[in-house]
C-alpha cells in the first residue's frame, strides 16, 4: 500500500474513534509530515483522498476539518409541469443575468461560466499567442463552413469516450454549444412547432425557442434521474411534438446523470413516434465518475439524434467553439448554420486542434473534474451550514452548478435584487421555465476554487433567504 493511503487509513481511523469531532481542525500538513517522515506532497495526497471519502473538508487559509455531521438536506421535489405547450417567456429576467460582466465588487455565484485560473490552460494560451504571432494569413481567413478538419478529426475521438463512433466528415463546428443548438432546432422544427423539453431547462434553449417562433412542452423531471419517461409518451401521444431537447448527462440546472437503460427507453420512444432528439452534452465530460457516461447519441443508429456540445464549459467560453453531430439533418444544420454565422473563427480552432493533439485536454479534465467535485462537496457543507433547514438541494453528478428550491410562495427576483445591494448575484429559478414556474428555486456556480470570499458570499444567500421567508411567518 502507498504511504499516502497507509496515513490516510490512520487519519480515518482517528476520526472514526472520536479522536477527532465533526467540526474539529485536523493537524496541519507540515505537522503529519514531521510526524510521520513523509513529504508534503504525500500529506497532501492523503488529505485529498480523505476528501473523496467524505471525511475531511478543506477550508481556505484555514487547513483541514472533519465535516459536521448535519441532515442532509431533501432533494428538490420533481417538477410540475403545465401539461400543454407553452409560448415561452421571461427574456428580460434572462437578460438582467447575462447582462452583468466581470467585476471584482460583484460574485456571480449565477453564471455558467468554468474556472479558467488553471495551470492547465497555459498550453492553449501558448498555442493562441504563436499562431496570432505568425506571419500566416490562414488564421485570418474564412474557413470551411464544416470547420477545421484538425479540430474535427480531434473531436471525432473525444467522442469515443461517450460511446460515438462519428468520422469527422459528419461534424460541424460552431460558434459555440448555443449556435449548436439553434442550428439543430431550426433544422428539425418551423414557427409555431412543439419541442419537448426537460423541465427545468437550459434557459438558452428556451430563448431559442421563443425567437423562432416555437413553443415548449415542458415535462417533469426527477433531480436525479431526468425527465418522466410515461410523461413523455403521454405528450407524444397527445400532442404533434416535432423534436426532444434535452440535456440528459450533467444536467444544467439539476446535475443529474440520466440512467443509460432511460436514455435508450427515451430513443425508442422517439423512434415510435418518429421524432428528433437533440442532445444537449456540454457537460458531459465533466462527470465526476469514470467512464464517463454514454450519449443517447451512442444508441443512435438512424440518426435521429443531433448531438451538441463546446468546450466552453470544460475549457474557456470566450472560446465561442462548439460542434453538433447531425446525422441525418447534417446539410438543414449546414444552411442553417450558413444563415446563421457562415463559417467560424479559424484561430481558436486552429489553436483547440494542437491542443488536444498535444495531449494537453485530459489532463485539463482530470483536474477539473476532481476540483468540482470537491467544490461540490464544500457547496453542499456551506448549504448546510448557513441555509434554513426547510430548503432542498439538488445532488449534482457533475459539472458545477446546484439547483436550490425554498418553500413555495419564495421570491427569488427578490432574493437576488436583496443580494445584488452586498454584490452578489444567483440565477433566479424562473429563467429555467418557458412558462414562468421555479420563481421558488435559484441556481449557484461552484466552479471557483473555495475561499473565504465565495463562502461569505453563500452564506449572505443562505441569511438573506432565512430573513425573507422570516417576513411571512
Amino acid at each position: 500500500m502507498t504511504r499516502y493511503r497507509l496515513l490516510a487509513d490512520a487519519l480515518s481511523a482517528r476520526i472514526e474513534q472520536g479522536l477527532y469531532r465533526p467540526g474539529d481542525r485536523l493537524p496541519s500538513v507540515r505537522a503529519l509530515s514531521l510526524e510521520h517522515g513523509v513529504s508534503l506532497s504525500t500529506v497532501q495526497q492523503a488529505y485529498r483522498h480523505l476528501e473523496d471519502q467524505g471525511l475531511a473538508v478543506p477550508r481556505p487559509k484555514s487547513g483541514y476539518f472533519v465535516p459536521m455531521t448535519r441532515r442532509a438536506p431533501a432533494l428538490p421535489n420533481v417538477s410540475r409541469t403545465p401539461q400543454r405547450p407553452v409560448e415561452v417567456s421571461q427574456w428580460d429576467q434572462v437578460l438582467e443575468q447575462i447582462s452583468n460582466a466581470p467585476s471584482p465588487d460583484l460574485i456571480q455565484l449565477g453564471r455558467g461560466r468554468p474556472d479558467i485560473s488553471g495551470p492547465t490552460l497555459k498550453p492553449l494560451l501558448r498555442s493562441l499567442s504563436r499562431l496570432s504571432r505568425r506571419q500566416d494569413v490562414s488564421t485570418l481567413t474564412y474557413g470551411s463552413i464544416h470547420g477545421d478538419p484538425a479540430l474535427r478529426e480531434q473531436v471525432s475521438r473525444l467522442m469515443l469516450d461517450s460511446g460515438c463512433h462519428i468520422p469527422a466528415d459528419d461534424i460541424i463546428i460552431t460558434t459555440g454549444c448555443h449556435e449548436a443548438l439553434s442550428a439543430a432546432i431550426r433544422a428539425v422544427c418551423e414557427p409555431g412547432d412543439i419541442v419537448a423539453v426537460d423541465s427545468p431547462s437550459f434557459h438558452g434553449v428556451m430563448q431559442a425557442l421563443k425567437g423562432f417562433g416555437m413553443k415548449a412542452l415542458e415535462l417533469p423531471s426527477d433531480p436525479l434521474t431526468g425527465i418522466s419517461l410515461s410523461a413523455l409518451e403521454l405528450a407524444l401521444e397527445q400532442w404533434p411534438i416535432k423534436a426532444i431537447q434535452l440535456t440528459p448527462t450533467c444536467n444544467n440546472p439539476l446535475g443529474y446523470i440520466m440512467p443509460e437503460a432511460s436514455k435508450r427507453a427515451l430513443l425508442s420512444l422517439a423512434q415510435r413516434y418518429d421524432v428528433a432528439i437533440i442532445e444537449d452534452d456540454v457537460y458531459g465530460e465533466l462527470a465526476y465518475h469514470y467512464p464517463r457516461p454514454r450519449t443517447i447519441k451512442s444508441f443512435d443508429e438512424d440518426g435521429r439524434v443531433l448531438l451538441c456540445s463546446s468546450f466552453s464549459k470544460t475549457l474557456a467560453p470566450g472560446l465561442r467553439i462548439g460542434w453538433i453531430a447531425p446525422g441525418r439533418y447534417r446539410d438543414r444544420v449546414l444552411h442553417m448554420k450558413y444563415m446563421g454565422t457562415g463559417s467560424t473563427a479559424q484561430l481558436p480552432q486552429m489553436a483547440l486542434a494542437e491542443f488536444i493533439a498535444g495531449g494537453h485536454y485530459e489532463p485539463h479534465l482530470r483536474r477539473m473534474r476532481a476540483q468540482y467535485q470537491r467544490g461540490r462537496d464544500m457547496m453542499l457543507e456551506w448549504i448546510a451550514r448557513y441555509f434554513p433547514t426547510t430548503v432542498k438541494v439538488s445532488q449534482p453528478q457533475g459539472s458545477f452548478m446546484i439547483w436550490v428550491e425554498m418553500p413555495d410562495g419564495f421570491d427569488s427576483h427578490r432574493l437576488n435584487r436583496e443580494l445584488q445591494q452586498h454584490g452578489v448575484q444567483i440565477a433566479t429559478g424562473s429563467i429555467f421555465s418557458a412558462s414562468g414556474k421555479f420563481r421558488n428555486c435559484l441556481r449557484m456556480n461552484y466552479a471557483a476554487k473555495p475561499s473565504a470570499q465565495v463562502e461569505n458570499a453563500v452564506r449572505r444567500v443562505g441569511e438573506t433567504i432565512a430573513s425573507l421567508l422570516a417576513e411571512h411567518d
